[in-house]
């Protein structure tokens, strides 16, 4: 028994010494591609030893025999390797967290996406593919948090705004730039979304500032698609639809308007008038879509390629309406050798359309108000074939605003850029790129002399307008990449020039004779012409850092100066800077055994980017203007002359705005909870307004920089993947945004906007308040005894007879509380569902069509609610009577606020994808088919036809800015069922 001690007690004291003693262990470390990985931590389990890969991927180390050492690396698997004796060992780390390494667009340049310190969202090719669309803005709204879409109409040709963070200016634009495969634009409806491979969009300053002065509004990097594989790909997809409005109004039927003219006065003979047209009906139409395209990419022997075709054709759910676009797009990159590449992006796009009128009444060819206020008691022609009208004014009906005229537009534009690249070293590249877009728009119009009677009147009315956008772009940048151990810079530098040229021309000629030459060459007057060029030239200096230390402590500097010809000598260059750090915690040892922290980084910055997007009539509005008159009387005889007619200001800048950002990404459980919040602040000031000049200027008002506002806010947005199983697949994406916008300084200045039906304006932009306010009356019933309608004055007691300058007040925002998105994917084997939720909370929404059809001022129709007025004293009710040619009883108040909030389910997509063994047997590599609904559930308060509404956000700069959330006879968005097939081979 001693001797069995004895050897077992030698056997432990052995073991111990074994472990105890230290081998020297060296090897390398790659990632799945063979390419070697620096600054990967190789630690002893256990303990705080380790060292790092150098720059070759190398690393030595000394440990015990038996121990385990743990390798991690920033977007890799985390992997353990026991020593067992051994002296070298050689790794290859599997990716982890796929979207750290995912490798995104930013401006001029890419960048790992975990190494991203400013606040940048992407939109991904599996956000793009879920929803066919033909407009980029729709696949955007409620994908990412800080962006809103706007739009002034549901039209599908309607231009959609884009705000990210806010609205930025009152005078100037406040749409994001936008830059699609390295060409700046401000225009999106003509690309085709079937071509998009991503999207990025630059929020804060501090990421967006390397655009300088077009970069205050935020960035949209739009990127398309290329060819990724050896073997030629071919990918076709097709799909139909159909389209409806949503809901019907209530309106008078033929007998209820009858009883409501003659009650204000209006007779004639009925029996002339005995139909019971419903209008709605007549303009409504099922709307109906399709839309195919073929692509062909591929990547061989040192090129890549992508070329396309698509076709576009779509019916609106009002008559008449059509869309046509027909895109050919080219993307081709050459390797010529080992140190030069050579590439170009090319789009061409022939557009068209016949668009209808809204977001304006009757009188000015409004067709929903015109179906909504054209009494039903008329045909729709008369029996000598021209079109009917109100029996007691010449206001024609709604298809006469469809059908009396001709309104074609066409447009063709040719987008896109060539470039070269030479490597000089593995480390330093020259970039040369020459872009350019060009655009040629022409817009028809010929009203009948004969249908309308506006047409009569008038012998016929033709205009021709022509548009010419000529644009070109010259980007020159020199970029550096070093890696030192754990040390990692990327620096560039460049120089941009840009001119933007436009052209326009007009003629409008009456006078015609008959309808068969409906051009303005036939017309026998001129009513008026002009035509008008205008140019800007831009040119700028770039530069940029980015360092990280082992993928842990991150920095970003941008610098950019740029000088514009628009704005005046003193003040022509402006300068951009910007700075930015991440702090990734995940990769401090005091987090490295928190195994359920995939991923933890801080991010900060602060930038400077400015707003160049005046209009082309203020391109040259530092220069004091001069203007011609008649009327001079020289010796007693009218002469012509010239006069002063606007004074110089050669310290005119652009508009600045300052940007703090601060942001947290967070990845949980195994990269399967993703989390990112951001807080910011942006703080705008030298607004571009009409500012009063002392008098003895000789003027009244200049154009000078002065004023300020603030816009502050929070966004969160959060992954899950809920259930990851072998077949059944569960995915949760949730963005919301919130943000305060202020008017912080005016200095005096107030702007009243958007004039609605001949009474007061709607909107207000004054000091410490948001943009765009409701101004108007606060309404306080019926009085029972009257029937007139009354307010609160300025004191809180009830009226009739209100002051404008002292009784209006703020009655309304239309500003939401926040905005949101919601998306679950679905996945089970071949079948997925995809589910779309978006949605607004708090805005109030000024419906101004029920002043239309609330307001009984006149013959025209209106909408049910009026069976409730006022008729009889004593009598209560919400509605004022009816009071001809007087608009007391329906001025701009409270009575027409209404609750805008709405959660739409804006698409839901069920597809099916067949399986492999199927798709060979037809040839192909893969066959998908789907159906998706858009806009099938609204649940809002709101009574007008959709809740998405800003009539007035397509004038002006000023009332884009401050003048949205208006109702007036808006097209609304409509409902969708799309059936579509994807298919490659």
């Amino acid at each position: 028994m001693q001797k069995r001690i004895t050897l077992f007690c030698a056997l432990l004291l052995a073991s111990i010494w074994a472990y105890g003693q230290n081998v020297s262990i060296s090897g390398t470390v790659k990632d799945a591609k063979g390419e070697s990985l620096p600054g990967v931590s190789v630690r002893l389990k256990g303990t705080d030893a380790g060292v790092a890969t150098d720059v070759n991927g190398a690393f030595s180390i000394s440990a015990p025999a038996n121990s385990t050492l743990t390798f991690s690396f920033i977007g890799f698997a985390t992997q353990e390797q026991p020593v067992g004796g051994r002296t070298e060992i050689n790794v290859i780390l599997a990716e982890g967290n796929k979207e750290l390494n995912e490798v995104i667009v930013v401006g001029y340049g890419t960048q790992r996406k975990g190494d991203i310190t400013g606040a940048v969202s992407v939109v991904g090719k599996k956000d793009l593919d879920q929803r066919p669309n033909t407009q980029i803005g729709n696949l955007i709204e409620g994908k990412t948090a800080g962006v809103q879409v706007v739009s002034p109409s549901g039209s599908p040709s309607a231009t959609l705004s884009i705000k990210v963070r806010g609205t930025n200016s009152i005078n100037a634009g406040s749409n994001p730039l936008y830059v699609i495969d390295g060409v700046p634009t401000q225009d999106t409806r003509s690309l085709n979304p079937a071509d998009v491979e991503s999207i990025s969009v630059l929020k804060d300053a501090s990421s967006a500032a390397i655009y300088g002065a077009q970069g205050a509004n935020g960035v949209v990097l739009i990127t398309t698609k290329r060819g990724s594989t050896a073997k030629p790909k071919v990918e076709l997809s097709a799909y139909a639809g159909v389209s409806s409005v949503r809901k019907k109004m209530d309106v008078l039927n033929a007998d209820q308007y009858r009883e409501l003219a003659t009650s204000l006065g209006y007779t004639t003979d009925w029996t002339q008038y005995t139909a019971n047209t419903d209008w709605q009906d007549e303009i409504f139409r099922t709307g109906a879509s399709q839309n195919y395209q073929v692509a062909v990419s591929g990547k061989n022997e040192g090129t890549t390629y992508y070329l396309s075709g698509g076709w576009t054709d779509q019916k609106g759910v009002i008559e008449s309406f059509l869309m046509r676009r027909a895109n050919f797009k080219v993307n081709l990159d050459q390797k010529v050798n080992n140190w030069l590449t050579l590439g170009t992006n090319i789009a061409y796009t022939r557009y068209n359309d016949v668009s209808i009128t809204d977001n304006t009444n009757v009188n000015g060819g409004g067709v929903l108000l015109g179906a909504l206020t054209t009494p039903p008691n008329i045909g729709i022609m008369n029996p000598n074939g021209t079109y009917t009208s109100n029996p007691f004014q010449q206001w024609e009906n709604p298809l006469a605003s469809l059908y009396g005229s001709t309104r074609p537009y066409k447009n063709q534009r040719l987008l896109g850029n060539a470039y070269g690249e030479i490597k000089f070293t593995k480390d330093l590249k020259f970039r040369s790129s020459l872009g350019l877009d060009y655009i040629n728009a022409v817009s028809d119009y010929f009203l009948d002399p004969y249908l309308t009677s506006y047409g009569r009147q008038n012998n016929g009315i033709a205009r021709n307008e022509t548009n010419l956008t000529n644009y070109w772009i010259s980007d020159n940048t020199l970029t550096y990449t070093k890696k030192l151990g754990k040390h990692n810079f990327t620096v560039l530098g460049g120089f941009v020039a840009q001119k933007y040229r436009y052209e326009n021309t007009y003629i409008q000629t009456t006078g015609f004779s008959g309808n068969n030459i409906p051009t303005t060459n036939a017309g026998s007057v001129i009513g008026s012409a002009y035509n008008n060029k205008s140019e800007k030239f831009n040119t700028s200096a770039i530069g940029r850092i980015n360092y990280d230390y082992a993928g842990k402590y991150l920095f970003t500097a941008n610098f950019r100066a740029d000088a514009s010809s628009v704005f005046g000598p003193n003040k022509r260059w402006g300068y951009f800077p910007s700075f930015s750090a991440g702090w990734r915690l995940s990769e401090e040892n005091f987090l490295k055994d928190v195994t359920f922290i995939n991923d933890l980084k801080l991010r900060a910055g602060f930038g400077i980017v400015g707003n160049d997007q005046i209009s082309n009539s203020n391109y040259y509005s530092y220069l004091g203007g001069v203007s011609s008159s008649a009327n001079y009387i020289i010796g007693g005889n009218i002469q012509p002359g010239n006069y002063p007619s606007s004074i110089e200001n050669r310290n005119l800048k652009w508009e600045e705005t300052k940007q703090t950002n601060i942001g947290i990404d967070l990845t949980l459980f195994n990269n399967r909870l993703t989390f990112s919040a951001d807080a910011y602040i942006k703080d705008t000031k030298d607004l571009l307004q009409m500012f009063p000049v002392p008098r003895s200027t000789g003027f009244d008002y200049a154009l000078k920089n002065i004023g300020n506002l603030r816009n502050k806010g929070l966004e969160f947005m959060i992954s899950a993947k809920n259930i990851d199983g072998k077949d059944f697949t569960w995915s949760t994406d949730f963005n919301i945004s919130i943000n305060r916008n202020n008017v912080t300084a005016l200095y005096g200045q107030q702007y009243f906007l958007n004039t609605i039906s001949g009474r007061s304006e709607v909107s207000l932009v004054t000091e410490g308040q948001p943009l765009g306010l409701f101004y108007g009356y606060q309404y306080a019933g019926v009085d029972p005894q009257t029937g007139n309608a009354l307010y609160l004055d300025k004191n809180g007691n009830k009226t009739s007879s209100v002051n404008a300058d002292t009784d209006r007040r703020i009655i309304g925002n239309p500003n939401p509380d926040f905005i949101y998105g919601l998306t679950n994917s679905f996945n089970y084997k071949n079948f997925g569902l995809n589910i779309f939720l978006q949605g607004s909370q708090g805005n109030d929404i000024f419906n101004a069509t029920r002043i239309e059809t609330e307001g009984m001022t006149g013959p025209q129709n209106q909408s049910t609610a009026v069976l409730r007025r006022w008729t009889t004293p004593g009598q209560v009710t919400d509605i004022p009577k009816a009071s001809v040619n007087n608009t007391d009883n329906s001025r701009i108040s409270s009575r027409f606020v209404e609750n805008g909030s709405y959660l739409r389910v804006k698409t839901v997509t069920l597809s099916y994808s067949f399986p492999k063994a199927i798709a060979s047997k037809l040839k192909l590599g893969n066959i998908r088919i789907y159906a998706t609904g858009e806009n099938l559930f609204t649940f809002t308060k709101y009574a007008g036809y959709d809740p998405e509404v800003n009539a007035f956000t397509s004038g002006s700069a000023a009332n884009t800015n401050g003048g949205f959330g208006i109702d007036y006879g808006t097209y609304p968005q409509t409902r969708n069922f799309i059936f579509g097939l994807n298919a490659s081979f």
